[in-house]
């Protein structure tokens, strides 16, 4: 699965707390960065945590591309609605030339040689179909419908810090399904590489979060119980 960060905002970190100086300077604007050294930006940062002042960390913003990516995948990565996505169309892919659709197979299916087997087939097939309804006059757009939710997508999406921290809170947890939970992991690595202050404790709640909890409640995840353990240590660093 290649994720690329392809763009952000320059110096994410400074730039969100800049926008949190602004809040509570008078400073004109050419001023406003004056002085702002490393560790003041760092404890700005947390001091914004601290006091659940989100909407600072809307002004950065990352772009990523992914392909080798599912359909099944492109769904559930839609459904994050503040965000902006370009994703290849089967419009205008021309499926007929392929020798057999590009797909992504699960693991567990892979791992199965009767599954995969009947896996393999069920591609085949509704290639078949795909080129068949294509020769008796059907539109391309009409007869990709024919196509399942393995077909790999490539999609570019750009999303801003806040978002993002919703994201990793959601995707980055145990319960999420295996494909998008691995996009997670790869776009939080990726973020973290540039702004370190702003992601540093972004991920499934149960593990990075200052107050740790669990989104799904679920008493026999194994990470469920590795947070009980850290709250009944007292750590929660």
């Amino acid at each position: 699965m290649p994720v690329t960060l392809l763009r952000h905002t320059p110096d994410p970190d400074l730039m969100v707390a800049l926008a949190a100086r602004r809040c509570y300077s008078n400073r004109a604007a050419d001023a406003i960065e004056n002085g702002f050294k490393p560790e003041e930006v760092e404890r700005m940062i947390n001091l914004l945590f601290q006091r659940g002042h989100y909407s600072v960390f809307e002004h950065a913003t990352f772009t990523f591309s992914a392909d080798g990516i599912s359909r099944a995948l492109s769904h559930q990565l839609v459904r994050h609605r503040i965000a902006s996505y370009s994703q290849e169309s089967q419009r205008y892919v021309n499926y007929l030339k392929l020798k057999e659709i590009p797909n992504i197979i699960p693991p567990k299916i892979a791992a199965n040689p009767e599954a995969l087997e009947v896996y393999n087939k069920a591609m085949e097939e509704s290639l078949n179909a795909y080129r068949k309804m294509v020769e008796i006059g059907v539109a391309p757009e009409d007869a990709r419908y024919i196509f399942p939710n393995a077909v790999e997508t490539k999609i570019v999406f750009t999303m801003n810090a806040r978002s993002l921290f919703n994201f990793f809170e959601q995707r980055c947890c145990m319960k999420a399904q295996w494909e998008i939970r691995q996009l997670a992991y790869e776009m939080l690595a990726a973020v973290k590489k540039v702004a370190p202050l702003i992601f540093k404790n972004a991920g499934a709640p149960c593990q990075f979060a200052k107050n740790p909890y669990c989104r799904e409640d679920d008493t026999k995840c194994p990470m469920h119980q590795a947070m009980q353990k850290r709250l009944n240590s007292g750590d929660k660093s």
